[in-house]
């Protein structure tokens, strides 16, 4: 799969998934701008990137802001002069439940970053996209379908939203030669757990309900993001590809 002279923009590409994407686009030949709030693992990012010696951008940003998303989509154009694949990966997981009573406090949060963010920057993006016949890889969830566990229904709603964005901006941008594509990842090895002040969870907890005894890694899913993004998949628009070792035929 090649992406010379193609612009990636990644979202949420501080680490984890949209980290491990964004170095295997730039492994391919693409020019890639990266985003993130956390402009210390960014730089680390790039660094990694620059090593590869593709061109990049760096831009810190909350994608929960209207305002910083168009201005992340400003500066991507004004320094490439073009946009050919949007991955929308930022995401964040907070708990809340109606038992707890913090159910409405916890979607608030989430739905911003997870489903209004990436409506956002996808509006934003359309006229890009459009122009150089482009794509969209969403970074959903398994969670999506599944009901996950007590306390995430905020974060299982917002990818079931997400999911369904997907379906129907792959429906209205196909007339235009747009593709949209969603990658629902089970179990990953990243630090979103972590980072939802969930630290002590361990991956090896997970491998029981894994049919193949596994966890996927970054990268894993990164493979799958660059291929709907790819010359390859010009077929497949609208799809929904999951990655989870077989966790949904088990749950």
């Amino acid at each position: 799969m090649s992406f010379v002279n193609k612009t990636v923009l990644v979202t949420g590409a501080s680490s984890g998934i949209g980290a491990a994407t964004a170095i295997e686009f730039a492994k391919e030949g693409a020019t890639v701008a990266i985003v993130g709030r956390n402009e210390g693992k960014l730089l680390k990012i790039a660094k990694q990137i620059d090593q590869i010696g593709a061109k990049y951008l760096v831009i810190k940003a909350d994608v929960s802001e209207d305002h910083e998303i168009k201005r992340v989509i400003e500066e991507v154009i004004s320094k490439f002069t073009k946009l050919d694949v949007l991955v929308n990966n930022a995401g964040l997981i907070t708990f809340g439940s109606i038992l707890d009573g913090r159910i409405l406090e916890a979607f608030d949060s989430v739905m911003k970053v997870n489903i209004r963010a990436h409506i956002n920057i996808t509006n934003l993006a359309a006229p890009y996209l459009i122009k150089s016949k482009g794509n969209i890889v969403n970074v959903s969830s398994v969670v999506g379908t599944l009901t996950g566990t007590i306390g995430m229904t905020p974060y299982c709603i917002t990818k079931a939203a997400l999911s369904h964005f997907s379906r129907c901006a792959a429906l209205e941008l196909a007339e235009k030669g747009v593709r949209v594509n969603t990658v629902s990842p089970g179990p990953v090895a990243t630090d979103i757990l972590e980072n939802a002040g969930l630290g002590s969870t361990k991956m090896e907890d997970v491998l029981p309900e894994t049919p193949l005894k596994r966890v996927s890694d970054s990268v894993e899913v990164a493979n799958v993001i660059l291929f709907l993004a790819s010359a390859k998949a010009n077929g497949i628009t609208g799809s929904e590809y999951i990655i989870d070792n077989g966790w949904c035929i088990k749950n």
